[in-house]
């Protein structure tokens, strides 16, 4: 099936290849159709909607970036993906499965969508290696020894293979977030959300964060994730999407969005970001 009209693709180089390339005739990964979510309003005024229409495909191999102001729903839209919010209305597929149909086994699907968030949620009594393990053994069943090996290599892959028994209070903030991305993919997932990953870190510690998730990118690693990192995005992003009011504004690929927004609501969001 070709890629939707709002869902161009692109190079991490562009001298590597035509933008998009074989993924046009390649299914998506993932879904999202008529995505809607609202949440109770206060003292009894309407609900909250903070997702209104959201429409996405996302190949395997891409790196999406949404950008967008506080409370234009990018989080909420990745804990909708990862099953920890649950949608009003629409559907959302990973691997032409329909992943929002009640009846899903939700831990079984967490087990192909890791996620990160930007307060790396590390239990400071567990040593690195014990946070990664934690979930895989007592959530997905694998044994300690298996989950324990395939620990190592991700600590290996993220830089920190001499940190496994450290705590996460020894380390820098870098460092826990990748731990935390470490942890994210000690099960292989198809997909990597990450929410902000660099917000809570001081400066001189965002690039360690940054130049990992490029990696993983070159890699082939899907990721969706968002950032007010501008110079990030467009060294990574296959696709940018600008979320405002709950729906997408714009979407194409990094040229397109940020270096000629098409829209006065993305033109005014960089505007912003650049005063």
């Amino acid at each position: 099936m070709s890629r939707s009209a709002n869902t161009p693709g692109g190079q991490r180089d562009s001298a590597t290849g035509p933008t998009g390339g074989a993924r046009e005739t390649e299914e998506p990964l993932l879904t999202l159709r008529g995505v809607r979510k609202s949440f109770p309003g206060r003292r009894g005024a309407e609900r909250h909607v903070v997702l209104r229409s959201i429409d996405l495909d996302v190949h395997a191999g891409q790196c999406v970036v949404l950008i967008g102001g506080s409370g234009s729903g990018k989080s909420t839209l990745l804990r909708c993906v990862n099953l920890l919010e649950v949608v009003d209305d629409g559907v959302i597929t990973l691997e032409g499965r329909e992943i929002t149909d009640p009846r899903v086994n939700a831990d079984e699907i967490r087990s192909r969508i890791g996620i990160v968030f930007q307060g790396y949620n590390l239990f400071p009594h567990l040593s690195v290696l014990d946070n990664i393990t934690l979930a895989p053994v007592r959530v997905h069943g694998r044994s300690k020894a298996e989950a324990r090996e395939t620990a190592r290599d991700m600590l290996e892959r993220v830089g920190l293979a001499e940190k496994a028994d450290a705590r996460p209070d020894d380390l820098s903030g870098g460092q826990q977030q990748r731990v935390a991305i470490a942890r994210a993919l000690v099960n292989h997932p198809r997909l990597l959300l990450l929410d902000e990953v660099t917000s809570a870190l001081d400066p001189e510690l965002v690039g360690e964060v940054l130049d990992l998730l490029r990696d993983l990118a070159d890699q082939g690693m899907t990721m969706i994730l968002n950032t007010h990192e501008m110079g990030f995005a467009r060294q990574v992003a296959d696709v940018v999407a600008h979320l405002s009011g709950g729906v997408i504004a714009e979407i194409g690929t990094r040229a397109q969005v940020i270096d000629a927004p098409q829209t006065e609501a993305t033109r005014r969001f960089l505007s912003r970001l650049h005063a």
